[in-house]
């Protein structure tokens, strides 16, 4: 399970250390695509797995299905670390999430999440008030 919280910068040349408890998770090869809300997701090739047998069971003939799966598979790609524990993420990614300086790396359970630092505080704040209504819808009993 993915969970935690850590703030690194990338650099000039769109690299991005990953935090060495996530590395361990992720395994030598991973994915790394668009995510919903302006962030990159990073999965292992495992969990990975488990997301596209879900999605190919979306029926073609709708056509959300088919856009969102456009923009889901064309932007992601198989991904390993460097030396230094580091990932190289392609321009487009980096421009999706706008990506400048600092990033947020967080554990959500099954993947990773990599939002731009500022983009991550403005997602806190517009939402940390409602989470106590959004866990209520989401717990219902009933």
């Amino acid at each position: 399970m993915l969970i935690g919280e850590f703030h690194h910068n990338i650099d000039e040349k769109g690299r991005l250390v990953i935090p060495t408890k996530f590395r361990e998770e992720l395994g030598s090869e991973f994915i790394i695509a668009r995510g919903i809300e302006k962030c990159l997701y990073v999965y292992s090739n495992t969990e990975w797995e488990k997301l596209v047998a879900k999605l190919n069971t979306l029926p073609f003939t709708k056509k959300d299905a088919r856009a969102f799966s456009r923009s889901f598979f064309s932007g992601a790609s198989v991904c390993e670390f460097d030396k230094n524990g580091r990932i190289n993420i392609t321009s487009p990614l980096i421009k999706y999430a706008d990506l400048t300086k600092e990033c947020v790396i967080i554990g959500v359970n099954d993947r990773l999440e990599i939002w731009a630092s500022d983009s991550f505080d403005a997602f806190m704040n517009n939402n940390g008030e409602k989470l106590e209504d959004i866990a209520e819808h989401l717990f219902e009993e009933g």
